[in-house]
């Protein structure tokens, strides 16, 4: 039988060096069967095999002093991010709003101030095409501020914006079931909010600042399309639409999920389609995965959605503490036992009613804590279990999402407020982390919070930067850094057709705390070796007669460090 030369791409942490690994033994172990992927079309479109990069943009990078990110910022940063090999970029809401989240517009066709003009947005999304990179906006269809015009006439009474939320006389009963949309609680109070002026309560599900709208009135649901195709004629390529489960709402029962919802993205997605046949809508259902295939609405729905739940799965193998919470969904956590985690997550996207290139796999966004302090130890151990996240995730098949500062291993200081999972990008080693030259950062802003809490930014930055190798700069310099990782993995999976939606998938766990994940589509094949315990581990039983290692880590023999990551390849 023909020897197959396997290439070690290294990369192992903790590491000390690669030397030249012998021939091993077969392992006899029985693993299950390879999931064989369906092949991927020549006429696939533009994002199913993308790496998507997700921007906070105040807190990416400051050019004008003011402590805020700024359009001309991410225009800077452009190079950084092609560096890296990112092919597009999710920019969380950059429309006028009163907070500092801007989840709640007061204007549609206006970009923030805070971030810059018009002319300078415009400026960064020919600057992001000119470099092959595509832009997608954070769209919130859902619900709007409490404080835009809209809301005032409804409120007043004035035709026809009177109709343009849900509205009702009375505040629900406890009983009756109305709570959060994305729970079985019962607090009529959590949803329905009293407006003295109209003498009634309006639905909000958000909070009593982010009135829903009645997206069944034919005025609102023809501004929602104008609004599309405004930006669409400024050149973004489509929009991470914001939870998309709730836009309809008929009772205390029907709060979330319901048919007309879907129909309503489906008449969404047509009316985009028509505008620009390449534009692409991806959707936040924060729910697990047979019901976030919904939306694929028999393929006249969103385009893609996303895998909430494989995060949850990768970070469950680094931290078996990790629980399901979902701050804004419902995400069930059920695992048969009969496959490993991984393997059941894929196997769950491939039963569902969508396909797989439905799908797009993330660690987390910037409404769930970072991965570097849910993975909270020794900093060394946490970039090392960073790295082994990233592996996993690079290790699924689907349209990949990385969250500013995963590459990285950005942490947080804290939890109990948004803005820990929101702070600045720690670009260098000078003053703010090189992210802005203003004195105070915004998250130092005591005006911008409803929410007053002491001014945590300063220490946490220092003790950052202190301990070496968090930042950007530090990190592109060291050839084994968590970015250099993302990096390599970023290019393997454009280079590696193994590593697209159509290579086969195969996970097997040792009882040593080896984790064992193979792809493979003809015979071109990458393996992923973890070592998920917290002492080396022999990983010899994984390297046999018909595969040889040009190059291994190993500490001493063919044992895998703690916490270490190998990664093998056909040539």
């Amino acid at each position: 039988m023909l020897k197959t030369s396997l290439s070690c791409l290294m990369l192992a942490l903790a590491l000390s060096g690669c030397k030249p690994a012998p021939q091993q033994a077969s392992h006899d172990s029985a693993v299950p069967a390879a999931t064989t992927l369906s092949p991927a079309t020549a006429d696939a479109p533009w994002w199913q095999d993308a790496v998507f990069y997700q921007i906070w943009p105040r807190s990416f990078y400051d050019t004008n002093g003011d402590g805020h990110g700024d359009f001309n910022g991410m225009t800077a940063k452009l190079p950084y991010l092609q560096e890296l090999g990112i092919d597009a970029i999710w920019l969380t809401p950059m429309f006028e709003a009163p907070s500092y989240h801007g989840y709640d517009f007061t204007e549609f066709y206006q970009v923030e101030t805070d971030y810059g003009s018009m002319a300078e947005f415009e400026t960064f999304i020919q600057a992001a095409d000119d470099k092959g990179m595509k832009v997608i906006l954070d769209l919130v269809i859902n619900h709007i501020s409490r404080e835009h015009e809209w809301f005032r006439l409804s409120a007043e009474g004035v035709a026809p914006y009177r109709d343009y939320f849900v509205w009702r006389k009375d505040l629900p009963a406890k009983g009756e079931g109305w709570g959060y949309a994305w729970d079985q609680s019962d607090k009529p109070e959590a949803v329905w909010h009293f407006d003295a002026r109209r003498g009634e309560y309006y639905y909000a599900a958000f909070g009593a600042t982010q009135p829903d709208l009645n997206l069944q009135h034919p005025d609102v649901v023809a501004e929602m399309k104008k609004m599309a195709k405004f930006w669409l004629d400024k050149g973004v390529a489509g929009f991470r639409l914001d939870a998309v489960r709730f836009v309809m709402e008929t009772g205390p029962e029907g709060q979330a999920d319901l048919p007309e919802t879907i129909d309503y993205w489906r008449d969404f997605n047509a009316y985009v389609k028509s505008v620009n046949p390449e534009a692409y809508l991806v959707g936040e259902a924060w729910v697990d995965i047979p019901v976030a295939a919904e939306y694929w609405g028999n393929g006249e729905g969103l385009d893609q959605g996303f895998d909430f739940e494989v995060g949850y799965k990768i970070l469950g193998q680094l931290l078996p503490t990790t629980g399901n919470e979902a701050q804004f969904g419902t995400i069930s956590g059920t695992q048969s036992g009969e496959l490993h985690p991984l393997q059941e997550n894929l196997q769950r996207r491939q039963q569902s009613a969508a396909p797989l290139a439905f799908f797009s796999p993330f660690l987390t966004n910037h409404d769930q804590e970072r991965v570097a302090y849910q993975l909270a130890a020794e900093p060394k151990i946490t970039q090392q279990k960073a790295k082994l996240a990233a592996a996993m995730l690079f290790s699924s098949p689907g349209t990949k999402y990385i969250y500013y500062g995963e590459e990285i291993g950005l942490t947080q200081a804290d939890t109990g407020h948004d803005v820990y999972k929101r702070a600045p990008m720690l670009w260098s080693t000078q003053t703010q982390g090189g992210f802005t030259p203003a004195t105070l950062s915004w998250v130092e802003q005591a005006e911008l919070f409803t929410q007053q809490f002491e001014n945590w930014w300063p220490a946490f930055l220092q003790q950052q930067l202190a301990q070496g190798g968090s930042t950007v700069a530090e990190q592109q310099a060291q050839p084994d850094s968590v970015w250099s990782l993302y990096q390599w993995l970023i290019a393997q999976k454009k280079q590696r057709p193994e590593l697209k939606l159509a290579g086969s998938y195969q996970v097997t766990e040792l009882a040593n705390g080896i984790l064992h994940i193979e792809r493979e589509l003809n015979g071109s094949k990458t393996r992923f070796v973890f070592n998920l315990s917290d002492s080396a581990q022999d990983i010899s039983m994984l390297l046999n007669t018909e595969q040889t290692a040009n190059w291994a880590f190993d500490l001493q023999g063919n044992m895998l460090a703690a916490y270490g990551l190998l990664i093998l390849q056909t040539p």
